[in-house]
């Protein structure tokens, strides 16, 4: 059983912020205190801990969990420093003239991590993560939930590991190692369900939230999507270009599910439409 430990948050540095919650820097150990924001549940935080000591201990590069901590009113994880990074997304953001050389050196470190098989008696897939949350009362409209669960019986399950938060801002290098992290949603199965978010960051079109997320314009997140895909693929950008359509339905179940532990409230009808209409 994992237990919380209590922190001092005047032992650390604020670090910087996400969509889910804040880091801080211890400021004499190497370590990095990740504390979501306030309405996250506890038990989140241990299932996100576990899959990074999973993920960790089957080889996959990424920095190393310690520990479950606790400010009082926000919980997370602490994990290894790892000192002078940056992620792939702030070094296009700094250094444009980079954005081909990081963008395919992200498509080999996803092609690797895909190549990596799980292991499934300690790994949940993701397609059955993704039916217990749909089987939960009032997570959806019915009419969409109905959809998604059909359309999950459908979903091939194969022992690929996967990020499940796949894109340019989980992804980080000090100069010497490229490690993954945000590895809270990691799981196995088909490839699409990583393929299909940075697809679909790509096609985000507010400045302000690309900034905000990414660091980026919406336009360079296109443009690293089209070197991506043709070399995560190894196939030309026209041949890459028809591998959208399969990542649609991924795309309609997934939205959901992150929408949900985002803001913490089930999507509206309306949403729920549009997600709807990407189904076959």
């Amino acid at each position: 059983m994992h237990q919380y430990e209590n922190i001092q948050l005047s032992d650390y540095t604020y670090s910087g912020e996400g969509g889910q919650g804040v880091a801080y820097t211890h400021k004499t150990e190497k370590r990095l205190a990740k504390l979501f924001n306030p309405g996250f549940d506890a038990e989140f935080a241990i299932k996100e801990f576990e899959m990074a000591c999973a993920a960790y201990e089957l080889g996959v590069p990424t920095p190393k969990p310690y520990r479950l901590v606790t400010d009082g009113e926000r919980v997370g994880t602490e994990y290894e420093l790892i000192e002078n990074k940056r992620s792939f997304c702030r070094i296009i953001s700094q250094e444009p003239e980079r954005m081909e050389e990081i963008s395919l050196r992200f498509a080999k470190s996803c092609r690797a991590l895909h190549a990596m098989k799980a292991d499934t008696t300690r790994i949940p897939s993701m397609k059955a993560r993704m039916q217990a949350f749909f089987s939960q009362e009032g997570i959806a409209p019915k009419f969409y939930v109905e959809k998604v669960m059909a359309c999950l019986e459908q979903i091939p399950d194969t022992p690929c590991c996967l990020h499940g938060d796949m894109q340019i801002g989980n992804i980080i290098t000090d100069g010497k190692r490229t490690l993954w992290i945000d590895i809270g949603q990691f799981a196995y199965g088909a490839p699409e369900w990583d393929l299909s978010l940075c697809w679909r960051i790509s096609q985000i079109t507010d400045p302000q939230r690309t900034d905000q997320l990414f660091h980026l314009t919406p336009e360079q997140l296109s443009q690293h999507w089209s070197i991506f895909a043709p070399a995560y693929y190894g196939v030309s950008p026209e041949e890459a270009g028809l591998q959208i359509r399969k990542f649609l339905p991924y795309v309609a179940i997934k939205s959901a599910y992150m929408y949900h532990i985002t803001f913490h409230q089930p999507i509206g009808e309306e949403m729920a439409h549009r997600l709807i209409a990407l189904i076959p």
